[in-house]
């Protein structure tokens, strides 16, 4: 039977090659597939671009789409799916399974044109970590971005879920 928590969480994105690294803490509905499966949905808070001058006083921008973004993540201790929708703009998914090349897919979609452009990379997990019982409080995965035979980074997402 499925059934489901509200529960505050923390995900992080961070790269391990590149000065990137993203933190959302947000409320998110957890979904309890079986034992060892389970499905997370969290409203990514609105992203606002913002540009800076030549002495670095901030600008106005263009923001992003008002349309929040959704995640949505099936994981468990040998898969994951990540997948972010919404703005319009700009969507993605990862297919993700330990010691397995799968494959990442970003779409931009263009405002101006019926034209969506896609780009799709290969991506390899190295390493799943899901604990916690009955219900997950850690998921961590780490995995290297392909694009033929050259390396596009190593990652982190991690995940905390606070019962």
């Amino acid at each position: 039977m499925l059934t489901h928590y509200r529960r505050p969480v923390c995900l992080s994105f961070i790269s391990t090659d590149f000065p990137i690294c993203t933190e959302i803490e947000t409320v998110a509905t957890l979904y309890q597939k079986d034992d060892e499966r389970f499905h997370l949905l969290l409203t990514e808070p609105i992203v606002r671009d913002r540009d800076f001058d030549i002495e670095g006083q901030e600008i106005p921008a263009m923001p992003y789409g008002e349309t929040p973004r959704l995640l949505w993540l099936e994981f468990s201790p040998y898969r994951v799916t990540l997948t972010m929708q919404g703005n319009g703009q700009f969507s993605y998914r990862h297919l993700l399974e330990r010691g397995v090349y799968g494959f990442s897919r970003y779409c931009l979609h263009s405002n101006t044109s019926s034209q969506n452009h896609q780009l799709c990379l290969r991506n390899y997990a190295r390493n799943l970590v899901l604990e916690g019982k009955p219900l997950p409080d850690f998921f961590r995965v780490e995995y290297e971005l392909w694009a033929d035979r050259v390396a596009m980074g190593r990652y982190v997402i991690n995940l905390e879920i606070h019962h």
